[in-house]
């Protein structure tokens, strides 16, 4: 199931995506989603993000040959950083490119949905927990970024983080494509069976240092490719299974 947030003639809500149109339904699917009896055309809503987390976790360096493209070496726990709510951008959303960087980077990346409050998840119960899946981009201020130390501030800009269109729901993580396509020219291109720490290990180790909330996300890294984008620019991310995320660069 496919799981969407939408605006349609100025109302916010969520649906259900069948074929080329979206059943508008009441309620929340972190709640209770009921899919209603209107349908409207996927060409005529706005899409929103598809969720709105109090935090989105994201793991650095979670592909091996993107450890080796920045010369760092292989984590032996995953690297964690957090960006800010005000950092969501919705699908079709201009990316921003702030005045203080000179190099602003994609990051094609897996996402997760968290569904249900989590803390002390054990791995083998991590799937009980996630909602579903869906595209993301770590958009990232490269020239901001030290090789050492912290990457909030690389990271945290407003629209820095695009994500959607859809929640996959029924998604098998382990093993999906993971593509970045700037301008019609493929840049990143890779599967979730190369992560280092695949997703229920990433939702056992986040759950043990912090409650993980519903509609809460994790970035699930990288593979290696990354590179610049520039003013209107159109950034792609395809993740197989579940579809495309397009944005441009302001």
């Amino acid at each position: 199931m496919k799981i969407v947030r939408f605006t349609f003639e100025g109302r916010d809500q969520y649906g259900i995506v069948e074929g080329d149109v979206v059943r508008a339904a009441s309620g929340s699917p972190f709640d209770r989603l009921v899919p209603g009896n209107r349908t409207i055309p996927l060409a005529e809503v706005t899409f929103l993000a598809p969720c709105n987390p109090s935090k989105a976790l994201c793991i650095g360096l979670n592909y091996r040959d993107h450890a080796i493209e920045f010369n760092l070496p292989i984590p032996t726990t995953p690297v964690v950083f957090i960006k800010p709510s005000t950092c969501v951008l919705s699908p079709d959303g201009l990316i921003e490119k702030p005045a203080m960087s000179t190099c602003l980077d994609y990051e094609a990346e897996l996402v997760v949905v968290i569904g249900k409050k989590a803390r002390h998840v054990p791995a083998e119960k991590a799937k009980d927990f996630i909602l579903g899946y869906t595209c993301g981009n770590d958009v990232t201020a490269r020239d901001l970024q030290p090789k050492d130390g912290q990457w909030t501030v690389a990271k945290s800009f407003d629209t820095f983080l695009p994500f959607g269109p859809w929640i996959e729901t029924e998604l098998d993580p382990g093993a999906v494509g993971v593509r970045a396509i700037l301008n019609g020219v493929e840049k990143q291109r890779s599967s979730t069976a190369n992560l280092i720490f695949p997703v229920p290990e990433l939702v056992a180790y986040l759950s043990q240092v912090m409650t993980l909330l519903p509609g809460d996300i994790i970035m699930t890294g990288t593979p290696s490719g990354v590179g610049p984008m520039n003013s209107g620019d159109e950034i792609v991310i395809e993740i197989e299974g579940i579809g495309r995320l397009s944005n441009r660069v302001k």
